[in-house]
């Protein structure tokens, strides 16, 4: 059987900060030994040595792909509108998303997945909800764009989660759903159909497939139960994502319909547990975030994306007294990078308290090194793949920083240098290698698909704003 082999000076491992790890994985990519304080002199000649600290590969638990071709074309006040809110800015997305045909979708998410992995992401899941033509038939292949997406990250090396989406109406109460919703609508029927058809697609390249009933307001209840028990049949271990709770008045139509508030309707109305991946979150009372939090449930926080369109601030310190689990996502993908959704999720608390560090814990004190384990454990938890770490049955997804960028150089630990990675960087990346599921696919930096993805993903942003 044949092996990569990797040994670094210090690497993050599950339980912690660990010197001279030596790391084997076999020829599928997962790790078949991690040893600590392995001798020098002992290493293989054909190991590859990491001076900088090695890190865990960071789930990207939440994307909508096209939409990075979307990004900052809408930071502009219209003076026609008398606020500007999360309502207006999808108003623009849907016209944005109308426009888009397959092949042009799987360059935009190659070109995005690129940045992904030179930006410390090693896998994704992609909560996919574009479906039909562009006026809104459905294609006779219905996994067309699907599996434009499946293609762009098998071609770029990233792990995937792809998450069908199950979209109905524009509204609580079985509202009719727009034009500008035209690609996107389905039922329950059709989507556990294509949930069948893409498993062993996914399956062949390392991925895993699941279902994201998108919300509340846009999926019917009896179609919610339908979804979740028939899945049951296809996978039992298939990811439930859904957006939940992420604007006040997405929050009042729920009480409005139904009397009670979104998570609570969905935990008063199913039975959650550790499948499941709460998108957002934002407004939950100490109530709903207990009994969320104790169903296991994963918090799929997209702190850039909920910054940039002005949903709120989760509740951490809730989540987290009750042993809530949470990963990040970057959703819009306004930003694509890994470290500054960690920094701007601490600094979110930061500005809610008024205090620092929040997101440390008693076993970790440095926050640097406690958030990226937890949302290394929770992106995993919400992918559904062996992607928790670097330990043994895990996929060898690891990210090496480097050491002699101005950034960390001349710091004196592994500690030190993931904080300033996270918390003093300039936008400019200190991520020197990754490898996923064993194979190294960034080296010095950069992707080999770098510079053509990004020259083609320019093209097609341009055709699509002419």
């Amino acid at each position: 059987m044949s092996t990569n082999i990797i040994f670094a000076k210090h690497a993050l491992l599950p339980t912690g900060w660990a010197s001279d790890v030596l790391l084997r994985c076999d020829s599928q990519g997962v790790l078949i030994d991690v040893q600590e304080m392995y001798r020098q002199e002992l290493v293989p000649s054909n190991a590859s040595r990491i001076e900088g600290p090695l890190l865990p590969g960071m789930p990207n638990l939440h994307s909508h792909a096209f939409q990075r071709a979307f990004a900052g074309l809408s930071e502009y006040r219209n003076p026609k509108l008398p606020e500007d809110s999360f309502w207006s800015w999808r108003a623009l997305m849907y016209q944005f998303a109308n426009d888009i045909s397959p092949e042009q979708l799987s360059a935009i998410a190659r070109a995005l997945y690129v940045e992904m992995l030179q930006a410390g992401y090693t896998s994704v899941c992609e909560f996919h909800y574009l479906h039909n033509h562009t006026d809104g038939t459905p294609y006779a292949d219905d996994t067309v764009l699907s599996a434009s997406l499946i293609e762009a990250a098998s071609q770029v090396g990233i792990g995937l989660t792809l998450l069908p989406v199950l979209y109905e109406t524009s509204g609580f109460g079985g509202i009719m759903p727009t034009q500008g919703q035209r690609r996107f609508i389905s039922d329950a029927d059709k989507l556990l159909k294509l949930v069948q058809r893409l498993k062993p697609m996914c399956e062949y390249h390392g991925g895993k497939v699941g279902v994201a009933p998108h919300s509340l307001r846009a999926v019917r209840p009896q179609s919610l139960h339908r979804l979740i028990n028939e899945l049951s049949s296809i996978d039992p271990h298939a990811p439930v994502h859904i957006h939940i709770a992420e604007q006040t008045t997405e929050v009042d139509a729920c009480l409005q319909w139904s009397g009670q508030r979104p998570v609570e309707w969905l935990l008063n109305n199913l039975s959650l547990d550790k499948r499941w991946c709460l998108v957002h979150a934002t407004h939950m009372t100490p109530e709903e975030s207990t009994r969320a939090a104790n169903c296991g449930v994963v918090a799929g926080i997209c702190p850039t994306t909920e910054a940039n369109l002005g949903d709120g601030i989760f509740d951490a310190s809730k989540w987290l007294e009750n042993g809530g689990a949470w990963g990040i996502g970057s959703d819009s993908h306004v930003c694509v990078n890994a470290a500054e959704e960690i920094m701007q999720f601490e600094y979110s608390q930061r500005l809610s308290t008024r205090r620092r560090n929040l997101l440390a814990t008693e076993r970790e004190p440095n926050v640097a090194t406690a958030m990226t384990l937890a949302a290394v454990a929770g992106g995993a938890q919400a992918s559904s793949r062996a992607v928790a770490g670097l330990a043994i049955g895990q996929r060898l997804d690891a990210v090496a920083l480097n050491v002699n960028h101005p950034t960390l150089c001349g710091l004196p630990t592994p500690q030190s240098m993931l904080s300033a990675h996270i918390f003093a960087s300039h936008r400019q990346s200190a991520v020197d290698s990754v490898w996923v599921g064993g194979k190294r696919i960034v080296n010095e930096g950069q992707h080999v698909l770098f510079e053509s993805s990004v020259n083609e993903f320019i093209a097609i942003r341009r055709s699509l704003l002419n």
